[in-house]
């Protein structure tokens, strides 16, 4: 155990690990149960719902809690008197900017979790943080189901402990510095270890996947961009569907909050349409750069800005990716860790082809990873509204993945054989010299006289005694 520090340098009383854990976590718990209760209590005092009992309020609160942490719903509603009008289907769609807010105060507490441990005694923390974290997310979902929405227990158990975890070891890694210090292994010992060959073997892969995180956060920086100016564009539709819902002061300010944790998702969604692979709206639907295919969708504002119709520029958009992919192959080069093409120049001498056939590589390489980490992406940002045609809504994982990882490769190839063109220094101008100006008359009387450039001491012809 260890005392715990103020910032004045107080020591207070003695708290072992696991309970500090306990602790931090049951912050978390507490802001982001008040972030997602006091918007609906504010729906729910306007008189938005049906049923006014604080029973209600507190599971639906319940429930939207287990989404914004990634847990999936199941529905059940019957439509008619008779059991062939039940409809079921699993609420799979992920908020991720509301998802992003138990992640950071994890982040939060993991940082002041690393301060309080000493090396590797950080598990203490986080693993009493677990289970506390654990154990809400089993009672939520026991307590806040319904015979329409209802949560399965293990799911509600596990899966939120996926951004918290990831939330703590993250903010600890950052406070620690060093893993070395985090969880006592010190992995520069074990790099210096291995054999040169090895060490650039690993310094070129890791190269590479930072270069196609590199890619994947431009084009994410781009389309985010692209997906601001569409709104801007369309903001008189977007303003008309408002209108036509007339959800009150209240009920607006709820909507707009959910939109905007939605955003992360609109982004991936933003890079799909750019990329040509395209995202759904229902099933059967498509939304891509190449054209819009879609029936009639629900009445939420941000769908009024969807690009509908046979786009004539859309293919421009395409370039984004591309753009991406060149910021990336500058990035390696300036990295310098190109140890593939070294070896390579070394084995053969046709310097061309050692040339060609490393960039190939390298573009594959950063394409791959950068493909990968879209997908991977499109997948968080792709899930189902439960019930009806909306079963299928986001971007895919392999069509995503596929197009961001070729364009992105052809980018990789452009950045890379032009990053020396771009790192070259300018070349100095030489400066002038001075015009010369009259000559001094010293200068001139030493040429009219050159027995005066001597000093005071004896003529070469006397003699020195």
């Amino acid at each position: 155990m260890r005392l715990t520090t103020g910032r004045g340098g107080q020591r207070g009383l003695p708290m072992p690990l696991w309970l500090q854990g306990v602790l931090e976590s049951a912050q978390v718990i507490v802001f982001s149960a008040l972030l997602v209760l006091l918007p609906l209590g504010g729906v729910w005092w306007a008189g938005g719902f049906g049923d006014k009992s604080a029973d209600a309020l507190a599971r639906l609160a319940g429930q939207i809690w287990l989404v914004v942490h990634a847990v999936p719903l199941n529905l059940s509603f019957n439509d008619g008197p008779s059991s062939a009008s039940l409809q079921t289907g699993t609420l799979t769609l992920i908020p991720l900017g509301l998802t992003a807010i138990p992640l950071l105060l994890s982040w939060r507490a993991g940082r002041r979790l690393a301060r309080a441990s000493y090396t590797d005694q950080l598990w203490q923390a986080v693993l009493g943080a677990l289970v506390i974290y654990g154990a809400a997310g089993l009672g939520t979902a026991f307590v806040c189901r319904t015979p329409e929405v209802a949560a399965d227990l293990v799911p509600g158990t596990l899966i939120p402990l996926i951004p918290v975890g990831l939330g703590l070891i993250i903010g600890a890694r950052r406070e620690a510095r060093a893993w070395g210090r985090l969880i006592g292994v010190d992995a520069a010992d074990w790099i210096a270890a291995t054999s040169q060959h090895s060490r650039w073997a690993g310094s070129y892969v890791w190269a590479a996947l930072r270069a196609g995180f590199v890619a994947l956060l431009g084009a994410l920086v781009l389309s985010t961009v692209l997906l601001v100016v569409n709104i801007v564009w369309h903001w008189s539709d977007i303003v008309t569907v408002y209108e036509g819902l007339k959800p009150g002061v209240v009920g607006g300010s709820v909507l707009t909050i959910l939109q905007l944790g939605f955003l992360p998702n609109l982004a991936v969604w933003a890079l799909a349409w750019a990329s040509g692979s395209g995202f759904a709206i229902g099933v059967g639907s498509s939304v891509s750069a190449l054209g819009t295919a879609v029936a009639p969708v629900p009445a939420i504002p941000i769908f009024g800005a969807l690009p509908t119709g046979q786009l004539s520029w859309g293919v421009v958009a395409m370039v984004l990716p591309v753009l991406a992919g060149a910021l990336s192959g500058w990035w390696f080069l300036r990295e310098g860790e190109n140890h593939f093409d070294e070896w390579l120049s070394i084995k053969l001498k046709t310097r061309w082809f050692t040339a060609t056939v490393s960039t190939l590589t390298l573009a594959a390489v950063i394409g791959i990873v950068a493909g990968i980490l879209a997908g991977a992406a499109a997948l968080l940002a792709h899930g189902s509204a439960g019930i009806g045609r909306l079963t299928d809504i986001g971007p895919g994982f392999l069509a995503t993945a596929v197009a961001v990882a070729v364009e992105v490769a052809i980018g990789v190839v452009v950045g890379y054989a032009a990053g020396p063109w771009l790192e070259r220094e300018p070349r100095l101008e030489r400066e002038p010299r001075p015009e010369r100006g009259p000559r001094p008359e010293r200068e001139l009387r030493l040429e009219r006289e050159p027995g005066l450039e001597r000093g005071p001491g004896p003529s070469a012809d006397e003699s020195v005694p």
